[in-house]
Protein backbone atom coordinates (compact mmCIF):
# COMPACT_ATOMS: atom_id res chain seq x y z
CA UNK A 1 0.00 0.00 0.00
CA UNK A 2 1.14 3.44 -0.82
CA UNK A 3 1.97 6.22 1.46
CA UNK A 4 -0.56 8.18 0.06
CA UNK A 5 -3.37 4.95 0.59
CA UNK A 6 -2.44 5.09 4.15
CA UNK A 7 -3.13 9.02 4.21
CA UNK A 8 -6.14 8.48 2.21
CA UNK A 9 -7.67 5.69 4.60
CA UNK A 10 -6.67 8.14 7.86
CA UNK A 11 -8.41 11.16 6.10
CA UNK A 12 -11.82 9.31 5.46
CA UNK A 13 -11.94 7.86 8.80
CA UNK A 14 -11.07 11.18 10.60
CA UNK A 15 -12.76 13.09 8.14
CA UNK A 16 -16.01 14.27 9.96
CA UNK A 17 -14.08 15.07 13.12
CA UNK A 18 -10.69 16.61 12.36
CA UNK A 19 -9.08 17.11 8.87
CA UNK A 20 -11.32 17.88 6.15
CA UNK A 21 -15.58 18.27 5.62
CA UNK A 22 -17.37 17.18 2.28
CA UNK A 23 -17.18 20.53 0.60
CA UNK A 24 -13.24 20.15 0.35
CA UNK A 25 -13.78 16.49 -1.35
CA UNK A 26 -16.09 18.56 -3.75
CA UNK A 27 -13.57 21.61 -4.27
CA UNK A 28 -10.76 19.16 -4.97
CA UNK A 29 -12.96 17.41 -7.15
CA UNK A 30 -13.63 20.79 -9.30
CA UNK A 31 -9.75 21.32 -9.61
CA UNK A 32 -9.07 17.94 -10.88
CA UNK A 33 -7.31 16.99 -7.38
CA UNK A 34 -7.78 13.61 -5.71
CA UNK A 35 -9.50 13.36 -2.40
CA UNK A 36 -5.93 11.41 -1.32
CA UNK A 37 -3.48 13.87 -2.83
CA UNK A 38 -5.46 16.74 -0.98
CA UNK A 39 -5.27 14.77 2.62
CA UNK A 40 -1.35 14.22 1.79
CA UNK A 41 -1.02 18.07 0.81
CA UNK A 42 -2.28 19.35 4.32
CA UNK A 43 -0.69 16.31 6.15
CA UNK A 44 2.26 17.53 4.42
CA UNK A 45 2.12 21.09 5.53
CA UNK A 46 0.74 20.29 8.96
CA UNK A 47 4.07 18.44 9.68
CA UNK A 48 6.26 20.94 8.75
CA UNK A 49 4.45 23.59 10.69
CA UNK A 50 4.52 21.16 13.58
CA UNK A 51 8.40 20.89 12.78
CA UNK A 52 8.83 24.65 12.74
CA UNK A 53 7.84 25.19 16.34
CA UNK A 54 8.72 22.71 17.85
CA UNK A 55 12.36 23.89 16.30
CA UNK A 56 11.29 27.74 17.46
CA UNK A 57 10.65 26.61 21.06
CA UNK A 58 13.87 24.44 20.96
CA UNK A 59 15.84 27.99 19.84
CA UNK A 60 14.35 29.81 22.76
CA UNK A 61 14.88 27.05 25.09
CA UNK A 62 18.96 27.44 24.37
CA UNK A 63 18.57 30.95 24.05
CA UNK A 64 16.86 31.37 27.89
CA UNK A 65 19.67 28.56 28.81
CA UNK A 66 22.32 31.13 27.75
CA UNK A 67 20.59 34.02 29.15
CA UNK A 68 20.64 32.41 32.63
CA UNK A 69 23.84 31.14 32.54
CA UNK A 70 24.90 34.65 31.65
CA UNK A 71 22.90 36.15 34.45
CA UNK A 72 24.50 33.88 37.06
CA UNK A 73 27.90 34.40 36.06
CA UNK A 74 27.20 38.40 35.75
CA UNK A 75 25.41 37.76 39.90
CA UNK A 76 28.85 35.63 41.09
CA UNK A 77 31.33 37.90 39.79
CA UNK A 78 29.33 40.88 41.36
CA UNK A 79 29.09 39.50 44.48
CA UNK A 80 32.97 38.02 44.20
CA UNK A 81 34.13 41.60 43.80
CA UNK A 82 31.50 43.27 46.26
CA UNK A 83 33.10 40.71 48.66
CA UNK A 84 36.33 41.43 47.60
CA UNK A 85 36.60 45.14 47.99
CA UNK A 86 34.97 44.41 51.32
CA UNK A 87 37.95 42.23 52.75
CA UNK A 88 40.59 45.12 51.01
CA UNK A 89 38.60 47.58 53.09
CA UNK A 90 39.24 45.94 56.13
CA UNK A 91 42.93 44.77 55.36
CA UNK A 92 43.80 48.75 55.22
CA UNK A 93 41.85 49.38 58.52
CA UNK A 94 44.23 49.08 61.52
CA UNK A 95 41.39 48.28 64.21
CA UNK A 96 40.99 45.09 62.31
CA UNK A 97 44.44 43.77 63.65
CA UNK A 98 43.27 43.01 67.30
CA UNK A 99 45.18 40.54 69.49
CA UNK A 100 43.09 37.36 68.56
CA UNK A 101 42.96 38.86 64.79
CA UNK A 102 46.62 38.42 64.82
CA UNK A 103 47.05 35.40 66.50
CA UNK A 104 44.96 33.54 64.27
CA UNK A 105 46.97 34.96 61.25
CA UNK A 106 50.23 33.95 62.93
CA UNK A 107 48.82 30.37 63.16
CA UNK A 108 47.42 30.37 59.99
CA UNK A 109 51.03 31.25 58.61
CA UNK A 110 52.53 28.36 60.33
CA UNK A 111 49.45 25.67 59.15
CA UNK A 112 50.32 27.32 55.37
CA UNK A 113 54.04 27.88 55.25
CA UNK A 114 55.58 25.99 57.95
CA UNK A 115 53.60 22.70 58.06
CA UNK A 116 54.26 22.18 54.35
CA UNK A 117 57.71 23.45 54.08
CA UNK A 118 58.95 19.67 54.16
CA UNK A 119 56.58 18.02 51.36
CA UNK A 120 57.14 21.29 49.52
CA UNK A 121 60.86 21.08 49.43
CA UNK A 122 60.77 17.41 47.91
CA UNK A 123 58.24 18.21 45.77
CA UNK A 124 60.44 21.28 44.37
CA UNK A 125 63.37 19.82 44.37
CA UNK A 126 62.07 16.74 42.42
CA UNK A 127 59.52 18.71 40.04
CA UNK A 128 62.60 21.65 39.65
CA UNK A 129 65.21 19.36 38.94
CA UNK A 130 63.56 16.86 36.22
CA UNK A 131 62.12 20.65 34.31
CA UNK A 132 65.50 22.33 35.00
CA UNK A 133 67.04 19.06 33.46
CA UNK A 134 64.71 19.03 30.64
CA UNK A 135 64.87 22.40 29.55
CA UNK A 136 68.66 23.07 29.74
CA UNK A 137 69.12 19.53 27.46
CA UNK A 138 66.37 20.94 25.04
CA UNK A 139 68.86 24.41 24.45
CA UNK A 140 71.96 22.63 24.29
CA UNK A 141 70.00 20.54 21.27
CA UNK A 142 68.32 23.42 19.94
CA UNK A 143 71.51 25.61 19.57
CA UNK A 144 69.77 28.40 22.29
CA UNK A 145 72.49 28.28 24.67
CA UNK A 146 72.70 32.07 24.82
CA UNK A 147 69.28 32.06 25.73
CA UNK A 148 69.68 30.42 28.84
CA UNK A 149 69.20 33.20 30.77
CA UNK A 150 65.97 34.51 29.03
CA UNK A 151 64.82 31.27 29.67
CA UNK A 152 65.37 31.29 33.28
CA UNK A 153 64.32 34.41 34.45
CA UNK A 154 61.62 35.19 31.68
CA UNK A 155 59.93 31.84 32.19
CA UNK A 156 60.85 29.36 34.74
CA UNK A 157 60.92 32.25 37.60
CA UNK A 158 58.23 34.50 36.39
CA UNK A 159 55.66 31.95 34.95
CA UNK A 160 56.16 28.19 35.96
CA UNK A 161 57.35 28.92 39.56
CA UNK A 162 54.15 31.15 40.31
CA UNK A 163 52.10 28.57 38.74
CA UNK A 164 53.42 25.52 40.08
CA UNK A 165 53.00 26.97 43.79
CA UNK A 166 49.87 28.50 43.30
CA UNK A 167 48.45 24.87 42.24
CA UNK A 168 50.23 22.62 45.23
CA UNK A 169 48.81 25.58 47.48
CA UNK A 170 45.46 25.28 46.14
CA UNK A 171 45.08 21.74 46.32
CA UNK A 172 46.36 21.71 49.61
CA UNK A 173 44.74 24.46 51.61
CA UNK A 174 42.39 26.50 49.43
CA UNK A 175 39.77 23.53 49.83
CA UNK A 176 40.60 22.99 53.27
CA UNK A 177 40.06 26.41 53.65
CA UNK A 178 36.49 25.91 51.60
CA UNK A 179 35.28 22.79 53.59
CA UNK A 180 35.93 24.57 56.85
CA UNK A 181 34.14 27.49 56.67
CA UNK A 182 31.20 25.23 54.77
CA UNK A 183 31.07 22.73 58.00
CA UNK A 184 31.51 26.21 60.32
CA UNK A 185 27.92 27.88 58.18
CA UNK A 186 26.44 24.17 58.70
CA UNK A 187 26.81 23.64 62.26
CA UNK A 188 26.03 27.17 63.13
CA UNK A 189 29.62 28.23 64.99
CA UNK A 190 29.23 31.71 62.48
CA UNK A 191 26.24 32.46 64.00
CA UNK A 192 27.44 31.82 67.94
CA UNK A 193 30.61 34.07 67.04
CA UNK A 194 27.70 36.79 66.01
CA UNK A 195 26.32 36.47 69.17
CA UNK A 196 29.22 36.72 70.90
CA UNK A 197 29.51 39.98 68.80
CA UNK A 198 32.75 38.86 67.36
CA UNK A 199 33.10 40.56 64.04
CA UNK A 200 33.54 37.22 61.76
CA UNK A 201 35.52 39.20 59.27
CA UNK A 202 38.36 40.08 61.09
CA UNK A 203 38.41 37.49 63.06
CA UNK A 204 37.81 34.32 60.75
CA UNK A 205 38.34 35.44 57.47
CA UNK A 206 40.82 38.34 57.39
CA UNK A 207 43.98 35.92 58.93
CA UNK A 208 43.49 32.91 56.23
CA UNK A 209 43.01 35.57 53.31
CA UNK A 210 46.30 37.79 54.62
CA UNK A 211 48.11 34.22 55.23
CA UNK A 212 47.02 33.13 51.57
CA UNK A 213 48.93 36.01 50.53
CA UNK A 214 51.99 36.14 52.59
CA UNK A 215 51.86 31.95 52.36
CA UNK A 216 51.68 32.13 48.56
CA UNK A 217 54.29 34.97 47.84
CA UNK A 218 57.38 33.05 50.20
CA UNK A 219 56.39 29.46 49.04
CA UNK A 220 56.90 31.05 45.23
CA UNK A 221 60.58 32.52 46.50
CA UNK A 222 61.32 28.95 47.95
CA UNK A 223 60.58 27.25 45.06
CA UNK A 224 62.25 29.37 42.47
CA UNK A 225 65.71 29.51 44.78
CA UNK A 226 65.33 25.62 44.82
CA UNK A 227 64.91 25.91 40.57
CA UNK A 228 67.93 28.36 40.51
CA UNK A 229 69.78 26.20 43.02
CA UNK A 230 68.88 23.35 40.35
CA UNK A 231 70.05 25.48 38.01
CA UNK A 232 73.50 26.24 39.00
CA UNK A 233 74.07 22.01 39.14
CA UNK A 234 72.89 21.32 35.83
CA UNK A 235 74.22 24.36 33.66
CA UNK A 236 77.65 22.81 35.14
CA UNK A 237 76.71 19.54 33.73
CA UNK A 238 75.34 19.98 30.49
CA UNK A 239 76.96 22.95 29.95
CA UNK A 240 79.96 23.20 31.20
CA UNK A 241 79.50 26.59 32.66
CA UNK A 242 80.84 28.11 36.15
CA UNK A 243 79.04 29.08 39.26
CA UNK A 244 80.10 32.94 38.56
CA UNK A 245 79.23 32.71 34.79
CA UNK A 246 75.86 31.24 35.81
CA UNK A 247 75.26 34.33 38.45
CA UNK A 248 76.30 36.92 35.44
CA UNK A 249 74.06 35.75 32.96
CA UNK A 250 71.14 35.43 35.67
CA UNK A 251 72.16 39.18 36.37
CA UNK A 252 71.90 40.36 33.37
CA UNK A 253 69.00 38.53 31.68
CA UNK A 254 66.58 39.35 35.32
CA UNK A 255 64.45 42.00 34.64
CA UNK A 256 63.23 44.36 37.77
CA UNK A 257 59.65 45.07 36.62
CA UNK A 258 58.73 41.26 35.64
CA UNK A 259 59.97 40.57 39.05
CA UNK A 260 57.40 42.86 40.62
CA UNK A 261 54.79 41.88 38.14
CA UNK A 262 55.24 38.02 39.43
CA UNK A 263 55.06 39.22 43.28
CA UNK A 264 51.95 41.09 42.34
CA UNK A 265 50.67 38.14 40.82
CA UNK A 266 51.92 35.59 43.08
CA UNK A 267 49.65 38.17 45.74
CA UNK A 268 47.02 37.81 43.63
CA UNK A 269 47.04 34.22 43.47
CA UNK A 270 46.99 34.21 47.53
CA UNK A 271 44.12 36.45 47.55
CA UNK A 272 41.78 34.63 45.52
CA UNK A 273 42.63 31.15 46.25
CA UNK A 274 41.35 31.99 49.69
CA UNK A 275 38.73 34.80 49.10
CA UNK A 276 36.96 32.21 46.68
CA UNK A 277 36.63 29.17 48.87
CA UNK A 278 35.49 31.51 51.67
CA UNK A 279 32.46 32.71 49.81
CA UNK A 280 31.10 29.42 48.41
CA UNK A 281 31.60 28.11 52.45
CA UNK A 282 29.15 30.99 53.45
CA UNK A 283 27.07 30.26 51.19
CA UNK A 284 26.33 26.58 52.23
CA UNK A 285 22.49 26.05 53.46
CA UNK A 286 22.01 24.12 56.31
CA UNK A 287 22.29 20.73 55.40
CA UNK A 288 24.92 18.89 55.17
CA UNK A 289 24.85 17.23 51.70
CA UNK A 290 25.20 20.80 50.95
CA UNK A 291 29.31 20.95 51.67
CA UNK A 292 30.50 18.65 49.06
CA UNK A 293 28.75 21.17 46.43
CA UNK A 294 30.16 24.09 48.08
CA UNK A 295 33.73 22.70 48.28
CA UNK A 296 33.50 21.39 44.48
CA UNK A 297 31.85 25.01 43.07
CA UNK A 298 34.18 26.49 45.04
CA UNK A 299 37.69 24.72 43.37
CA UNK A 300 36.16 25.32 40.10
CA UNK A 301 35.66 29.03 39.99
CA UNK A 302 39.25 28.73 42.15
CA UNK A 303 40.97 27.79 38.72
CA UNK A 304 38.87 30.01 36.68
CA UNK A 305 40.62 32.37 38.78
CA UNK A 306 43.44 31.44 38.40
CA UNK A 307 43.24 31.01 34.59
CA UNK A 308 41.80 34.51 34.42
CA UNK A 309 45.02 36.39 36.59
CA UNK A 310 47.28 34.38 34.37
CA UNK A 311 46.35 35.10 31.30
CA UNK A 312 45.64 39.27 32.06
CA UNK A 313 48.94 39.63 33.62
CA UNK A 314 50.26 37.42 30.64
CA UNK A 315 48.35 40.67 28.62
CA UNK A 316 49.93 42.92 30.87
CA UNK A 317 53.38 42.25 30.33
CA UNK A 318 53.15 41.78 26.54
CA UNK A 319 51.87 44.82 26.44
Amino acid sequence: MSFKCIIFNTCVKYNDSSLFVNDNVADTADRGLQFPDLCYKHLTSFVFSHNTIKKYWLLMASLESIGRFILQITASLRDTIYFALLVITRIFQLSSYNSATRTVLVNQIYFTSVQIIPAFLTASIIFGSLFIGIVFHALKGLGLSDYLGNVLMGLIVTEISPLFTVLLLTLRSASAINAEIAVMKVNNELHSLEAFRIDVINYLLLPRIINGMVSMVLLYSLFSIVLLISGIVFSGVIFGMSMDAYTNILLNSANFYDIVLTLVKCALFGFFITLIPIRFGLRTSDELTSIPVAVSSGMVNVFAAIIIIEVLLLITKII
